[in-house]
């Protein structure tokens, strides 16, 4: 997938990617923006983050890690719209 302008879209494609992906992110792509449950991963198979996004912002209850396992508190948190709101 690449992404321009805040969509995602398959390679040499202009239309916006509906689907799933899974791998190091593991999600569902509505119209090129993130929906639902999402798990990251870090290339050394450590968690990264974990939450719901809807219309591709991020949304309630986050947890985000740093590749050691430690809580990355930037990503974690409760979110709304994609904006942190709170610890």
């Amino acid at each position: 997938l690449v992404h321009r302008d805040w969509v995602y879209y398959k390679k040499f494609s202009d239309v916006p990617f509906t689907g799933e992906v899974t791998g190091e992110w593991n999600g569902l792509f509505k119209n090129g923006k993130e929906e639902g449950y999402w798990v990251t991963y870090w290339s050394n198979g450590q968690l990264m983050s974990k939450g719901v996004y809807k219309t591709g912002k991020r949304v309630g209850e986050w947890l985000g890690f740093k590749p050691d396992g430690t809580v990355l508190e930037p990503l974690t948190g409760t979110f709304k719209k994609g904006v942190k709101v709170s610890d």
